[in-house]
């Protein structure tokens, strides 16, 4: 590369926009460990005790619970802070795409929520997990808006590849699976 571009070699990577790099042999580790413990703090939860999974199994969820309300502010910050942790920590993406775009066949509106995610090799680098604006009739509507939208996202990244110089000549396959609750 540095014979098409001009840059410096400053050794090896160890930080990079707030995210922790470890590079092991031939493996690249990218960690939010201090983000993650300036959210616990930030939020009042630093000595909580941790869990397998952040969720109840098999509950069924709607907004109104009888709990009391929740601050809408500080509600927002905490899941926005969340979606960026999900970068290095696709293990809560389920957990994260619930609190950000709602259930699928919730209760309280029945819209569904689409989701893709694009890989290469073995890492994720795109992905999304989104309510769908309309409520779908079908099961297969609520997949077909899922698959377009999948698929406004796979010609999106072969247009970078093409800025890039790497144009892809064949399709692109898109796999999609039918939820069943």
């Amino acid at each position: 590369m540095m014979q098409h571009y001009e840059m410096t070699d400053l050794g090896l990577l160890h930080h990079f926009l707030g995210m922790g790099v470890v590079q092991i042999d031939r493996y690249i580790f990218i960690h939010q460990k201090k983000y993650a413990m300036k959210l616990l703090e930030k939020f009042g939860m630093k000595d909580c005790k941790s869990v397998a999974i952040p969720l109840v199994v098999n509950e069924k969820l709607c907004k109104e619970d009888g709990s009391e309300a929740a601050n809408e502010s500080e509600f927002r910050q905490i899941v926005g802070s969340f979606l960026y942790l999900t970068a290095t920590r696709p293990d809560v993406m389920f957990a994260s795409s619930l609190l950000a775009s709602d259930w699928t066949g919730s209760e309280d509106d029945m819209r569904s929520t689409s989701g893709y995610a694009f890989t290469l090799g073995s890492g994720m680098f795109s992905w999304a997990s989104i309510k769908q604006n309309t409520v779908a009739l079908s099961t297969a509507e609520a997949e077909y808006v899922s698959a377009a939208e999948a698929t406004s996202q796979a010609k999106w990244l072969r247009f970078v590849l093409e800025d890039f110089g790497e144009e892809q000549v064949e399709g692109t396959p898109i796999h999609f699976q039918l939820a069943r609750r």
